[in-house]
């Protein structure tokens, strides 16, 4: 392990090297994706008759920036994302965080505790997977400095960023929970397959045969042992860390004096009351869809809605957190257009069927999957967010299984394990953990760097096997 461990090091500092010279920001690099494409589109795909290539190109990508089910799809991703963050905000899930973090005596019990629990909340939201895994990760380092117990802090965070590994075989997978909508998958595959294979394709898949079916529910399962396993036996062949943590606490700004209406903004009453009008309509609107397990992203966003202004208590501790949460938000408000425009070239020139061809020349039905594993991974580096990904690949993906027989919700969840692995790798969520444990990117990395490989190891296994 000790071995394993050094060997890690020494790869990550060539990673971190490389993040740090050659790749510049998400932003940017969706930019030189975009040109990237409109010069492979140049070349490699037969203009429109009568038209300027270049411009016709140019029009197809800027119907795609706009594209209005795309864009209400970025507006949902964000409010997953937010929504997730303001839940633990609230002052009942920073009591059970600090309850949770009572119960560490040193770094074996600290890396299980953190990951396990962290790795459940990022199965059901990944936003909260990401703040509740960062927050208790810093929570579990204040009580081990104020009891003097020697714990390794930057194993503790490595255990709190997890959830990333999980998040899309979760609830709020930016592609499984999109597929449940009814007519999406249609809608995004529309002008691209062929009459053959268009008729193949369901109105929507549930999740009943993507998150909730038994094989993707056993690999979530088996991460939910190994990684604690392997986060324990590294605890216990490294040393204790100094660090120098003051208490973390979110900051509710309050009025000295409330007047008039401003008291509704402060009233348990009418927030609590909103709160749980929400959740009634929540349960009379999607009770069926529940029950067939047809999970959409407006039922996860109307649910933690309710939910966060019911623990928030009144409207002013849950607008505070909003204006917290919504940091976040800042790359998939402006990145998303983006990734939809590159869809839009890719969509309208025929570049998608191109490279679904490519693959389909290459791999089997059997082989498919690592490839879209594989080739998810690959571009997560790049595109750091599985609702981008999902855009720009969802297609390619979709077409390939069709064209090989794959079953599309297999095919799914290989792209959404391929892309969810490597932010093991790429630190770009790790951001919002960074700021709240005050470690440093090359200070995880070796270890999330180890549970990547673990992780890909059962993700190719169970493609192959189940």
């Amino acid at each position: 392990m000790k071995l394993c461990y050094f060997s890690t090091m020494n790869i990550t500092k060539a990673i971190e090297t490389v993040f740090k010279r050659y790749l510049p920001s998400p932003f940017t690099i969706a930019i030189i994706l975009t040109l990237l494409t409109i010069v492979l589109a140049l070349v490699f795909t037969e203009p429109v008759s009568g038209e300027n290539q270049l411009f016709s190109i140019l029009s197809f990508w800027e119907q795609g920036i706009w594209n209005n089910g795309l864009l209400v799809f970025a507006y949902q991703m964000m409010l997953i994302l937010v929504l997730g963050h303001v839940l633990v905000l609230s002052k009942p899930a920073n009591r059970v965080i600090v309850s949770l973090s009572k119960n560490v005596t040193n770094t074996t019990s600290a890396v299980i505790l953190v990951s396990i629990t962290t790795m459940l909340a990022a199965f059901l939201n990944w936003g909260l997977g990401l703040i509740f895994g960062a927050i208790l990760a810093r929570k579990v380092g204040e009580h081990a400095q104020k009891n003097n117990i020697p714990i390794n802090y930057p194993l503790v965070g490595a255990a709190g960023y997890v959830g990333l590994m999980v998040w899309h075989g979760g609830i709020s997978g930016s592609a499984p929970i999109k597929v449940a909508e009814n007519n999406h998958i249609r809608d995004f595959m529309s002008g691209i397959s062929s009459t053959d294979y268009s008729s193949q394709i369901p109105e929507s898949i549930g999740f009943d045969a993507t998150i909730f079916s038994w094989w993707n529910l056993l690999l979530f399962g088996i991460l939910l042992v190994l990684v604690p396993f392997v986060l324990s036996r590294i605890a216990k062949s490294t040393k204790p860390t100094n660090f120098q943590l003051d208490d973390y606490k979110f900051e509710q700004h309050t009025l000295e004096a409330i007047e008039g209406a401003e008291k509704l903004d402060y009233s348990k009453v009418v927030g609590i009351g909103f709160g749980i009008v929400l959740l009634t309509t929540f349960f009379y609107q999607y009770w069926s869809n529940l029950i067939s397990l047809q999970i959409t992203p407006n039922m996860l966003n109307f649910f933690m809605l309710g939910m966060a202004i019911v623990l928030h208590k009144n409207f002013r501790n849950f607008l505070n957190a909003v204006e917290e949460a919504i940091k976040g938000t800042s790359g998939i408000l402006i990145q998303f257009p983006l990734y939809f425009g590159i869809m839009g070239i890719m969509k309208s020139t025929g570049m998608v069927v191109m490279i679904s061809d490519f693959f389909v020349s290459v791999a089997t039905e059997t082989t498919l999957p690592i490839f879209t594993f594989f080739s998810a991974g690959l571009v997560n580096v790049f595109v750091p967010s599985g609702g981008g990904q999902w855009a720009i690949q969802g297609p390619i993906v979709i077409e390939s299984a069709l064209k090989l027989g794959v079953p599309l919700p297999k095919a799914i969840m290989a792209l959404s394990y391929g892309d969810q692995i490597t932010n093991m790798l790429q630190p770009f969520w790790a951001l919002p953990l960074l700021g709240i444990t005050k470690l440093k990117a090359k200070e995880i990395l070796p270890y999330t760097l180890l549970l990547m490989l673990v992780g890909t190891a059962v993700f190719i296994l169970g493609l192959l096997l189940l």
